[in-house]
């Protein structure tokens, strides 16, 4: 038996070998294939929503836009455009004077912040550089005041002034929308929208100064 014993070495030291080389084949990649990195899953950044969902603060700002027009204003449509609209008392802003923000506070005899929001009626969302005239009109149909518009970043994007309207009443608010002043991404004319002005108008709007 002792003969034997260095046979049996030699055997288990070689098959020991050809398990390891086996091994080490299997994990080595075949000639002319590469081997794909791993993939890694990046976070969504904070505060932006999955593919897919509309951010938090987009569908806030339409929520709330929806709730104020409901409450104050109202809607129409014309051509390309839907347009709201949306009355409340007179309002301070913050103006930017030498590069910091200044608070403005309502001059003597503005009585009303008007409001008017255009709209891009084939995809719901609230357009930009848009020139905005709006006249408050009385029941003979004599214009009472009349002004641009200036954009506002608020709890939604809208345009509005301050106006002042002499007494109580049923006045009807008529907006004229130029189309947006802003370049344009597009493969022809034929595909854009929004190119034509517009001028809506909301009748029998109640207009009451606020109580001192």
């Amino acid at each position: 038996m002792p003969q034997h014993r260095p046979l049996a070495v030699t055997v288990a030291l070689a098959a020991l070998l050809l398990a390891g080389c086996g091994a080490e084949e299997a994990q080595a990649p075949a000639p002319g294939t590469t081997t794909a990195a791993p993939t890694t899953t990046t976070p969504a950044a904070e505060g932006t929503a999955p593919a897919g969902e509309v951010p938090q603060g987009v569908a806030a700002q339409y929520a709330v836009l929806d709730e104020e027009v409901a409450a104050e204003g109202g809607r129409t449509s014309s051509g390309d455009w839907e347009v709201a609209y949306i009355v409340e008392p007179a309002e301070a802003w913050f103006e930017t004077t030498g590069g910091e923000p200044t608070r403005r506070a309502p001059a003597e005899g503005e009585t009303h912040h008007l409001e008017i929001i255009p709209i891009d009626a084939a995809t719901g969302r609230i357009v930009p550089d848009v020139p905005v005239r709006l006249e408050v009109l009385d029941e003979n149909g004599e214009v009472v005041d009349a002004k641009e518009l200036m954009f506002f970043h608020a709890e939604f994007f809208h345009y509005a002034n301050n106006f002042s309207v002499p007494e109580a009443g049923d006045y009807t608010l008529r907006a004229t929308l130029q189309p947006p002043s802003s370049p344009r991404h597009g493969e022809s004319v034929e595909e854009l929208t929004l190119l034509e002005p517009a001028t809506v108008t909301f009748e029998d709007v109640r207009l009451e100064p606020a109580a001192p």
